[in-house]
C-alpha cells in the first residue's frame, strides 16, 4: 500500500512526495489507522523506523481536517519528550509534514529565552512538541492552555517515564478536561517502564510491537574492537583516514571525553563539532545545523543527545565509550542505518570496559562480532598518528580543566 492511497489530505499526500516517502514503514502501516480511529497506543518499534511520522501524519491530518481557516483556537495536541535536541527534531518533523496545511506547529524547549515563545504561543498553534521543564513554566505562567487538547503524545516514553516524569504526566492528563487519545512511542522498554505507560493509557489500548529478538536494525552491521583507553584517538583517526567519505558520529561518555577528543581530532587536522550538556542550546542548535548540512562530517556527542540526532545520511556510529546503560547502545547505533538506508556502528572497548560490553550483550541477546586487531597493525595504527605525546596531552588537559573552572567561578 502506498501513501497515496490512504485517506490523508491531499496537501499531506503532497509534502510526503516531496520528502520521497512512497510507502509506509512497518510502524506507519501498523500505527497509523489505530490514530485515525481514536484508539490509544502503545507502540514499540526499533530506532529509525519512522515512528515519528507514525503518529505526526494521523494527527495532523485530523487536525487540518477539523479547520476551517487557518486560525488556531488552541492547542489541539501536545507532543512530550525527554531531550531539547528531540524536541527541535520532531518539530521539523510535523513543520515538514504540515506544509500548505493549516495546521500550525511549534518546538518548545528550555536553554533559551522564553519571550519569543511566548509570542509564537500567543500567536496560535494546534501543535506543541515540548519537553517538561519549559513546558510547565509556562503552564504556570499561564501562557499554555490545555482546555482543548484531544491527544497526548509522548515519544521516547521509556526514557520519559524513566526520567521521572510520570507526575508531570499525571497532572497534564487531569487538566485535560476533553476526552482525549494518548499515544507511546519509543525503542525500547522494559516490564515496569511498561506497567507505567498502560496506567495511563485506556484498558483498550492498542499495543504494536514491532521490535524483533535483535533491537538493533537489520541495516547496521556493528562490532567491537578492543582498544587501550588511551589509545583510542589514534584508532579513530585511522578509521576516518581510511573512510574520507564517511558522516559520522561519536559517542562518549562525558562532557570533558567530548571537548578532549574533538581537539585531539583538531590537532591531527580533522574537523569535529561536539555537543553536550555545558554548551548552550544555541551552541548545541548551531552545531546540529552544521553537522546536518555537511559543513562537518564527525560529531561528538554524550548520550544526553543520542535520541536527537535524526540525520538520515549518517554513515558511521563510533562509541569512542561504552555507554553505561546498556539501551543506550541500542539508541546510539540507531543513528546510523535509518530508513531504507544501510549504516556502520563500532565500538571502541578498552579493558576497563569489558564488564560494560557483557552487559550490552546480554541486554541485545547475543554477542557483538569482535574485530581482531594484530600486534603488528595495531603498532601501525599508533604510529599512523601524527599525535602529541603523552606528557604533552596531560599538559593540555590540565590547562583545559583549570580554564574550566575558572569559567565556573565567573558564572
Amino acid at each position: 500500500m502506498k501513501f497515496d492511497q490512504y485517506y490523508i489530505s491531499a496537501d499531506i499526500k503532497k509534502n510526503l512526495a516531496q520528502l520521497g516517502f512512497k510507502r509506509p514503514t512497518d510502524i506507519q502501516f501498523k500505527a497509523i489507522p489505530s490514530i485515525q480511529k481514536g484508539e490509544d497506543v502503545l507502540a514499540i518499534a526499533q530506532t529509525g523506523t519512522g515512528k515519528t511520522a507514525a503518529f505526526a501524519i494521523p494527527l495532523i491530518d485530523r487536525i487540518q481536517r477539523g479547520k476551517s481557516s487557518k486560525r488556531s483556537y488552541g492547542i489541539r495536541c501536545i507532543v512530550m519528550v525527554p531531550t531539547r535536541e528531540l524536541a527541535a527534531q520532531i518539530g521539523e518533523v510535523f513543520e515538514s509534514l504540515s506544509r500548505h496545511t493549516k495546521v500550525k506547529t511549534f518546538a518548545l524547549y528550555g536553554g533559551v529565552e522564553q519571550d519569543a515563545q511566548i509570542k509564537k504561543l500567543q500567536g496560535g498553534i494546534d501543535v506543541l512538541v515540548a519537553t517538561p521543564g519549559r513546558m510547565f513554566d509556562l503552564i504556570s505562567q499561564g501562557y499554555i492552555g490545555l482546555d482543548r487538547i484531544d491527544t497526548l503524545v509522548l515519544d521516547e516514553a521509556d526514557r520519559m517515564l524513566d526520567l521521572g516524569f510520570i507526575d508531570d504526566i499525571r497532572f497534564v492528563k487531569k487538566k485535560i478536561t476533553r476526552k482525549h487519545q494518548t499515544l507511546f512511542f519509543s525503542a525500547t522498554i522494559n516490564e515496569k517502564i511498561k506497567k507505567l505507560a498502560f496506567s495511563q493509557v485506556k484498558s483498550s489500548a492498542i499495543r504494536i510491537q514491532l521490535s524483533p529478538e535483535d533491537p538493533v536494525s537489520k541495516n547496521v552491521s556493528h562490532a567491537v574492537m578492543f582498544v587501550e583507553m588511551d589509545d583510542k584517538r589514534f584508532f579513530l583517526e585511522r578509521y576516518v583516514r581510511d573512510n574520507p567519505e564517511s558522516k559520522m558520529v561519536v559517542f562518549v561518555r562525558t562532557r570533558v571525553r567530548a571537548e578532549r577528543v574533538a581537539k585531539a581530532m583538531a590537532r591531527v587536522g580533522i574537523e569535529a563539532l561536539s555537543i553536550h550538556g555545558e554548551k548552550d542550546q544555541g551552541q548545541r542548535l548551531e552545531a546540529m545545523k552544521a553537522f546536518k548540512e555537511g559543513a562537518c562530517r564527525m560529531l561528538i556527542a554524550t548520550d544526553v543527545s543520542a535520541r536527537g540526532i535524526d540525520i538520515p545520511d549518517v554513515t558511521v556510529v563510533i562509541n569512542y565509550d561504552l555507554p553505561e546503560v546498556a539501551e543506550n547502545y541500542v539508541h546510539r547505533v540507531g543513528r546510523t542505518g535509518r530508513g531504507m538506508n544501510k549504516g556502520v556502528a563500532l565500538s571502541f572497548c578498552s579493558k576497563e570496559e569489558k564488564d560494560r560490553l557483557e552487559e550490552i550483550q546480554g541486554f541485545l541477546g547475543k554477542e557483538i562480532e569482535v574485530l581482531r586487531v594484530g600486534k603488528t597493525d595495531y603498532a601501525a595504527t599508533l604510529h599512523f598518528s601524527n599525535e602529541l605525546s603523552a606528557e604533552e596531552l596531560i599538559a593540555e588537559q590540565e590547562a583545559f580543566e583549570k580554564n574550566r573552572k575558572k569559567k565556573k567561578r565567573r558564572k
